[in-house]
């Protein structure tokens, strides 16, 4: 089962009052149903959703839907119709689908979200009918809705915002994606619409997730750092051996000597490591600062030297 069939079964459970479980059917059936041989038809493939339209409609209405079930082509799910004969013109106008005059509204009309509980109430019908979320635990965090018109795409969008969403509308070939990339705000989204039980393991997956990047980077910068001192080392250690060949250490004062000696002696060390070697060694405390500056001037002797050869 999907983390979208998943978090659509948990909020068919949501009680709203009645404003709100008209805001709920309003999103719903503007978004997923259409009039065939003057019958209107409403679809899902979620047997909860389902379950959920059926009784809002009864309780709202009084009119007992006729459920069809059948098999989606090519897929293993099945998809439900629930058909009705009665009153749907009514229904269609009290839900703010159609006006007056039988013209389809694109938008609902103010009454249909006019508190908080309504416009919730809305988000969550709208996710019922054409919504979906990645799980966060097998893919990058990703919301959307697909709707049908700009006008529709333009109303959810500024409707999410006033939540501080950050969703986005992008124009697909058949219609519209709002859509919300920020893990939190997704996160937001889901206690919007009470989806709680969502939320926890959202919110769960999504702290693995970060403690494992957060664990990756530092990984990454750590063997950085250890290559950034190889590749340091390699370069100290050549420009040693050719000021050994070319002049010899014993031209170099008792200080430098030293510190060609011991970068000789452990290549592989890191210079906070060779120069508590030295301090142990040696008795004489060295800092790594102090160590740097002797290797860099050996390195700068040694590119006088190559500079004078050419």
């Amino acid at each position: 089962m999907s983390f979208s069939t998943l978090i659509k079964s948990e909020i068919t459970k949501v009680n709203n009052n009645k404003s709100g479980n008209i805001a709920e059917l309003s999103a719903f059936i503007g978004n997923n149903s259409k009039i065939d041989n003057n019958i209107l038809k409403i679809t899902t493939e979620n047997a909860s959703v389902a379950r959920r339209i059926f009784k809002l409609i009864k309780d709202l209405y009084g009119i007992t839907c006729i459920i069809t079930v059948r098999k989606a082509n090519f897929k293993k799910h099945n998809i439900y119709i629930l058909s009705i004969k009665e009153k749907y013109d009514f229904i269609l106008k009290d839900l703010s689908i159609i006006d007056n005059y039988d013209n389809y509204l694109l938008i609902p009309k103010d009454y249909i979200i006019s508190d908080e509980e309504e416009k919730r109430a809305y988000l969550r019908g709208t996710f019922l009918s054409t919504g979906s979320v990645n799980d966060p635990k097998t893919a990058r965090y990703h919301l959307e809705f697909f709707l049908n018109s700009k006008e529709q795409a333009v109303f959810l969008d500024n409707l999410l915002n006033e939540y501080n969403l950050n969703s986005k509308i992008f124009r697909r070939n058949k219609g519209y994606m709002v859509y919300i990339k920020e893990a939190e705000k997704i996160s937001d989204f889901l206690r919007l619409i009470n989806a709680y039980q969502a939320v926890l393991y959202f919110e769960d997956i999504r702290i693995y997730r970060d403690h494992k990047n957060m664990t990756n980077r530092l990984n990454n910068c750590e063997q950085a750092n250890i290559d950034k001192s190889i590749l340091s080392a390699d370069k100290q250690i050549n420009d040693i051996i050719k000021l050994k060949e070319m002049l010899g250490l014993e031209v170099l004062d008792d200080k430098l000597k030293e510190a060609c000696e011991y970068r000789l002696k452990y290549p592989e060390a890191s210079l906070i490591e060779l120069s508590e070697i030295i301090s142990i060694e040696t008795n004489k405390k060295i800092t790594k600062s102090g160590l740097y500056h002797r290797l860099k001037k050996i390195m700068k002797i040694a590119a006088k030297i190559e500079k004078n050869k050419k």
